[in-house]
């Protein structure tokens, strides 16, 4: 009814600390405690001025409880009125003056709307036909009778004592007077005395029956008869009593708590009344808030507070040495007030923001990339189209197996590499799945794996044709390590090592989702190497590859024009720079845009995967299927065949010189040999080229054969030419011929 109030409380202090253990446990506090004076009303006026004046330095309380009897609350309401406090305060009463009219008449807008408790009691059946048949002549057993009996008719009785009230009495008294139940007002707590000598009747019989054995008069065991074991006999008593109520005590030794709620109500103007508006039975409390008006024409309770509440998310500063009184202040935006101590506020934890009251913390939805979200849709589409394309030129490349294009390219080392741009696009799926643990593991692997893939291929390939050409032009040997298998041995060892390096980083430091918080109302579930620059070991052995394969690019860049394949490798890299250069500062700058920045991933991956496709295999898919007439031996040679007619003169005038190192090789790839070719000599003889030439198997450059070496003569039609060319290769790529200083036409 009073939230958190505070009370004035006049009372017995026995009866106050009961009280105000009771009203602790409920939040409730005394703003002041007084005692009034115990003396049958006698006491001066100005005590209970005193009173109420220390009660109106509290101006916010306003609900008072009064312990007292019926004169001491009497003095009370006629201080309040004294003091212009009408309606200031609000009261709840003991039953030592509940109902009593000697403090509701004449004080009745003072005492109205009070609330007070009354033992509740039920006539005693033949009680007042007894009573009324008293009179001082037959009732000469009670020395208190003659006072009533002067008090009730006003009139004093003869050769009674003088008392303070009989002396007032001028008229006396002629013992005819009778009590009838027009001029008698029976008490309602008569069940209790009542109960009271029935309680003691029945102890004494159980006793009596336990320790006499039935006997009459009182035995030996009862004289004399002991409080201490009559008390236990006490405890246990039940029994219903003349009123009809089932009277026991309880286990604290109280009788049962039976209890009418009355309230001191002004039913119409003017006119006031005590009424019954609840019960308390036994622990049980039942209150018709409807029938309860404090004052007239407004039911609503009054207030008596030192401080209102504090409104919802704002916490308390108390006042010094007040625990009921305080000041409110507002939590801050993420702070909601303590749950167990109104006076603080507490910050939210990190993936919680306050609800708008600050009340409590909610949960900041988990954001991921979705699936279904713009970005993923785009990313997938790019990757998916990529995927598509990537698997048509491997399914070219598998049906034109054992063509000129596809060999010359080096068939095994661009399935890896196709493998690998196969990979590139399919990241961009792991990329937008739900991180948890697994997929965050790989993602990790993966983006750096693919990669490593593509670019220790394409390392493979610059590095064989850049050991080729430069072994060349220091000797005549051929460079080792260029075989199909050994271009697998070392991409696979170039491989292994990201496969390592992502071991190792798994191992101290494994892949896990985790929530990350850029700003206080972020809450993004990402995988743990998003979050700083961590990610960016997986792609540091990547780029370390992209920025070797393009040096590589760069240093074979003015081999003759049928090696331009170097040539695609070298804008491939240049273009895959630029690529990653934008990537790099895009990644970082988007830390607190995860979606974008995962997108950005994805694309840069696809985008790198899809320059490779472009320029490395496209030349090649235009020559197999738009150009087949060129996916032809002669085609892939390195030099051009002419026919150098002979004409009449000297020797001389029809020979073409020149120092030439000529790697050649067998049908069958198993057989190689190395002959240096010295200035030849050509003639034709009805259709046959002829060569006058010196030739020497060996292992090493040498020079210009001597003058005694045996010549031999080489004779091949243009039919059987063809056919060598079209049969014969030098490892994974054409007719390879080498000069010390340039390539020149050669005719074999």
């Amino acid at each position: 009814m009073f939230p958190i109030p505070r009370y004035p409380i006049f009372s017995n202090f026995l009866a106050y600390e009961e009280l105000e253990d009771l009203l602790a446990q409920h939040n409730i506090c005394i703003a002041v405690k007084e005692k009034l004076v115990k003396d049958s009303g006698v006491a001066d006026e100005s005590a209970y001025d005193n009173i109420v004046a220390k009660l109106l330095t509290k101006p916010r309380a306003r609900g008072a409880i009064i312990f007292g009897s019926d004169q001491e609350v009497a003095g009370v309401m006629r201080a309040v009125r004294r003091s212009n406090a009408t309606g200031s305060f609000s009261w709840i009463g003991s039953d030592g003056w509940s109902a009593r009219s000697l403090v509701s008449d004449g004080n009745e807008a003072e005492v109205e709307g009070t609330l007070s408790v009354q033992p509740q009691a039920n006539p005693v059946q033949g009680f007042e036909e007894y009573f009324l048949s008293l009179n001082v002549e037959n009732n000469r057993r009670n020395p208190w009778f003659i006072e009533f009996w002067e008090h009730h008719f006003q009139c004093r009785y003869p050769n009674s004592s003088k008392t303070p009230y009989n002396q007032k009495y001028i008229k006396s008294c002629t013992g005819k007077e009778q009590l009838t139940k027009n001029n008698t007002v029976f008490e309602d707590q008569l069940q209790f005395v009542s109960d009271a000598v029935m309680a003691f009747a029945y102890a004494i019989r159980d006793m009596h029956h336990t320790l006499c054995e039935g006997k009459p008069g009182l035995c030996d065991a009862m004289k004399p008869t002991k409080g201490t074991e009559l008390l236990k006999y006490l405890r246990k008593v039940s029994f219903e009593g003349l009123s009809g109520d089932r009277f026991h005590f309880d286990s604290n030794g109280d009788g049962p708590a039976r209890y009418n709620i009355i309230h001191f109500k002004q039913v119409s103007n003017g006119k006031y009344r005590w009424i019954r508006v609840g019960e308390y039975n036994e622990g049980v409390l039942k209150l018709n808030m409807s029938d309860i008006q404090f004052k007239l024409g407004n039911p609503k309770p009054p207030e008596s507070v030192c401080s209102l509440p504090c409104a919802l998310g704002q916490a308390k500063k108390l006042v010094e040495g007040e625990s009921c009184c305080w000041h409110c202040f507002n939590c801050t935006q993420y702070q909601i007030r303590h749950p167990d101590d109104p006076t603080q506020c507490i910050v939210c934890p990190q993936g919680t923001v306050p609800d708008p009251h600050h009340v409590e913390c909610q949960n900041i939805p988990e954001e991921y990339l979705r699936p279904d979200s713009g970005w993923a849709i785009g990313a997938m589409a790019f990757s998916s189209t990529g995927i598509l394309i990537t698997m048509f030129v491997c399914g070219v490349f598998i049906r034109h197996n054992d063509t000129p294009v596809v060999r010359a390219s080096g068939r095994e080392l661009s399935y890896v590499l196709l493998a690998g741009i196969f990979m590139c696009y399919s990241v961009t799926y792991a990329l937008v799945l739900k991180p948890n643990d697994i997929v965050c593991g790989i993602q990790r692997f993966s983006a750096g794996f693919c990669f490593t893939v593509v670019y220790a291929a394409l390392l493979t390939k610059t590095n064989r044709i850049s050991r080729i050409f430069n072994a060349g032009k220091r000797s005549a040997k051929r460079p080792s390590f260029i075989s199909p298998r050994s271009q697998l041995i070392i991409c696979s060892g170039l491989i292994g090592v990201q496969v390592l390096i992502n071991v190792v980083w798994m191992i101290i430091s494994p892949a896990i989702a985790i929530h990350h918080y850029p700003t206080r109302e972020d809450n993004l579930l990402v995988c743990s190497s998003y979050i700083g620059a961590s990610y960016m070991i997986a792609f540091t052995y990547p780029i370390f590859l992209i920025v070797i394969c393009t040096v590589y690019a760069v240093l074979t860049r003015k081999i003759p024009e049928a090696f331009n394949e170097s040539k695609h490798i070298g804008f491939t890299m240049y273009t895959t720079c630029i690529i990653w250069l934008a990537f790099v500062p895009s990644y970082f700058g988007t830390a607190n845009d995860f979606a974008l920045r995962i997108t950005s991933m994805s694309v840069t991956i696809s985008l790198s995967a899809s320059v490779t496709v472009v320029c490395l295999f496209s030349p090649k898919l235009y020559i197999i299927l738009i150009r087949p007439e060129r996916n032809i031996r002669q085609s892939m040679m390195p030099m051009r065949y002419s026919a150098i007619s002979k004409t009449t003169g000297t020797a001389g005038s029809g020979s073409m010189m020149a120092t030439v190192m000529v790697t050649a090789a067998t049908c069958n790839q198993k057989q190689q040999i190395q002959k240096h070719v010295p200035p030849v000599e050509l003639e034709q003889q009805n259709g046959i080229y002829e060569r006058k030439a010196e030739t020497k198997e060996s292992g090493t450059q040498t020079g210009i054969p001597p003058s005694n070496s045996n010549p031999s003569i080489i004779r091949a039609s243009p039919e059987h030419l063809q056919k060598i060319n079209n049969n014969c290769n030098v490892g994974n790529g054409p007719l390879a011929l080498v000069s010390a200083v340039q390539i020149k036409d050669v005719v074999v």
